[in-house]
C-alpha cells in the first residue's frame, strides 16, 4: 500500500487539520477491516443522512448506539447462549457480537434510530449554529483602520 504525503494540501488550507488527518488515516486502512454487519450510508436531503445496518436476529435490548465527540459507535451483543442441541448443516446467519464506528463531521447530530425487519436505521442531520453560518461583511469607505482603534 502506498502512503501519500498530504503536506502540500495543508499549506493551502486553514482549519482543515482534522479532515486531512481523516484522509491520511483512511489511506492507511487495511483490507482486513471488518465487514460485519453490512451497512448503507445515504444522503436523504441536503443536510440529512441515514445509516442503515443489517442486524438480523438482534433485538433493541441487544443493540447500543453511542455518540462521543465526533464519533458514532454502534454495537451489538447477542445475549442468547449457543444451543448445543442443534446440529447445523449450513450456518450462514451470523450471531456474533459487533462494534462499528463512524466518524461524524462537525455539527452532525443523531435525530433518531429505528429497528424494523432486521434493519437498524439511524437518522442524522447537519445542524449548523447561527454563529457558524455564512454572513456578509460590510465594506466601508474611508480609513483602513476601524474607528475604535483610532487614537484620540
Amino acid at each position: 500500500m502506498h502512503h501519500r504525503d498530504l503536506t502540500p494540501l495543508l499549506r493551502a488550507t486553514v482549519g482543515f487539520d482534522r479532515m486531512m488527518n481523516m484522509l491520511d488515516t483512511a489511506g492507511r486502512i487495511e483490507s482486513s477491516t471488518p465487514s460485519y454487519p453490512p451497512y448503507n450510508i445515504e444522503k436523504t436531503d441536503e443536510d440529512a443522512y441515514r445509516i442503515t445496518m443489517a442486524v438480523a436476529g438482534f433485538s433493541e435490548d441487544e443493540l447500543e448506539i453511542t455518540v462521543k465527540e465526533n464519533s458514532l459507535h454502534v454495537g451489538g451483543n447477542m445475549g442468547k447462549a449457543e444451543d448445543e442441541t442443534v446440529t447445523y448443516l449450513h450456518r450462514g446467519i451470523a450471531t456474533r457480537s459487533f462494534q462499528r464506528s463512524f466518524d461524524l463531521a462537525d455539527h452532525i447530530k443523531i435525530t433518531g434510530a429505528n429497528l424494523e425487519n432486521g434493519l437498524l436505521t439511524i437518522e442524522l442531520a447537519r445542524e449548523i449554529p447561527e454563529a457558524k453560518k455564512p454572513r456578509n461583511i460590510p465594506i466601508t469607505k474611508g480609513t483602513s483602520r476601524s474607528p475604535e482603534l483610532i487614537d484620540s
